[in-house]
């Protein structure tokens, strides 16, 4: 729980420091998946830190997948809510009102409840029909994300989000799914190419 717990506080830092670095580069701009925009961000302190912070958190959270129930992990992960809306009042300057440090703590609870109710996971493997399933569903959240970045203003960043959000629980999934890290067994895993596109998908 403290890998999970630490993750988050990760998670929710780098979210912030990228966020500064995009804006620095391209203002009020938000277009989706836009590999050009993560290479000219990659000029950026900020965001390296940030990739840096990332990495990490990507550690101990698969450290915490295989410990602990993913249900668990993904109440540990909602924390990083909380530190991004902490972190962005300084960096960002963003001034939240009342009703939105509420809504924060509302989901924050809410999935802290969840992963306390959590029994234990069963001891079974997935099979090889969740595992290409979870492909194909990595697959349509980066649909989603490259379709997304052209609606307008008030719909764009809600689909995004929803798109990044998904990619993400993929990735929480797909570690799941990968019982052999063999290089043989890591090629022929459907679960493997769901972790990566989901991933890459969800960051972009």
């Amino acid at each position: 729980m403290i890998c999970a717990l630490v993750s988050a506080v990760c998670f929710g830092t780098a979210s912030v420091l990228q966020a500064v670095a995009t804006r620095a580069i391209a203002p009020g701009t938000g277009s989706g998946v836009d590999p050009g925009l993560l290479m000219r961000v990659l000029k950026q302190w900020r965001y390296l830190a940030g990739l840096a912070l990332d990495g990490l958190g990507f550690l101990l959270q698969i450290v915490a997948l295989r410990h602990i129930p993913i249900y668990a992990v993904g109440a540990a992960l909602a924390a990083s809510l909380a530190v991004t809306a902490l972190i962005a009042t300084r960096l960002l300057h963003i001034r939240l009102n009342r009703a939105e440090w509420t809504a924060i703590g509302v989901v924050c609870a809410g999935l802290a409840m969840v992963g306390l109710a959590a029994g234990a996971e069963g001891s079974k493997s997935g099979s090889d029909a969740l595992k290409w399933a979870l492909l194909g569903a990595a697959l349509a959240i980066l649909l989603l994300g490259a379709l997304g970045g052209r609606l307008p203003d008030k719909a764009r960043p809600l689909v995004l989000g929803l798109g990044a959000g998904l990619g993400f629980g993929v990735v929480q999934v797909a570690v799941r799914l990968i019982d052999e890290v063999g290089l043989e067994e890591l090629l022929t895993n459907p679960a493997t190419y769901a972790l990566l596109i989901g991933g890459g998908g969800a960051f972009l």
